[in-house]
């Protein structure tokens, strides 16, 4: 039986995640999809945020079982679309855990890759994350919540070809986690960026689509590996804070 205090000065009721709120980005499916469900079952409520409407839909009726959810059409492009969420969000009064999955990917040469694909992906995967920490960072520094950023291993290093454009973004993406984290820490926040090898997900298909390469899932990170080592670093006790954590596929290309 767990003592009812615990040795860094927490209860168990504290520490425990049921009856805490989550708010995930990219919740309609892949990496977002399977975080929010590993966050319900752990008895969190979840505000699934997603731009497809049917498979934010999907993920909803998912969810519902487990968990208290509501979901939330937005498009982190747009400011205008945040607005009920944000103000449904004020009215709550609390969020503890905000996960920010949602991201867009093309790939070209830098010779002749179109800026506005540039433009869409530093929108998706710079400043939608940016402003919506923004806007949530009182209620998340009252609850003294935590702060999850997926990203990618190309945000540690681009040396690849054709990927400039999105690598760039990953390590804006890092170095905005890395300085909020100094910002928020003395807060009673904890910020962590997670930084992911390819993973079985519609837009991993679409990537090994647009390379020519074939589509192999079963050799893939699985979201819900990536869930499962979320869950774990938010669970954690107060004592500790993980800042970084790299995962990749256990079996390499071409092995």
């Amino acid at each position: 039986m767990k003592s009812a205090l615990e040795p860094n000065g927490l209860t168990w009721a504290e520490r425990d995640p049921a009856g805490r709120r989550a708010l995930v980005t990219g919740a309609s499916s892949g990496i977002g999809r399977a975080i929010a469900l590993a966050l319900a079952r752990q008895g969190m409520q979840i505000y699934a945020v997603g731009r497809d409407s049917q498979r934010l839909k999907e993920t909803v009726a998912a969810i519902l079982p487990l968990s208290p959810v509501s979901g939330f059409q937005v498009d982190l492009t747009a400011d205008e679309t945040l607005q009920p969420l944000l103000d449904h969000l004020a009215k709550a009064g609390r969020l503890d855990v905000l996960i920010h999955s949602a991201g867009v990917i093309h790939q070209g040469p830098m010779e002749n890759t179109r800026i506005d694909n540039f433009d869409i992906q530093l929108a998706t995967n710079v400043r939608g994350p940016y402003v919506l920490t923004q806007r949530l960072l009182p209620l998340l520094a009252a609850a003294r919540g935590q702060i999850v950023f997926i990203n990618s291993s190309l945000g540690l290093s681009a040396k690849r070809p054709n990927i400039g454009q999105y690598a760039a973004t990953k390590h804006a993406l890092k170095a905005i986690a890395d300085s909020l984290r100094e910002e928020v820490n003395p807060k009673g926040i904890r910020v962590l960026s997670v930084y992911l090898g390819r993973t079985a997900t519609p837009m991993q298909e679409a990537v090994c689509r647009q390379e020519g390469k074939p589509y192999r899932p079963e050799i893939l990170l699985q979201p819900d590996d990536v869930a499962a080592i979320v869950v774990q670093a938010l669970t954690l006790s107060r004592t500790a804070e993980v800042t970084d954590i790299s995962i990749r596929p256990m079996q390499k290309s071409g092995s």
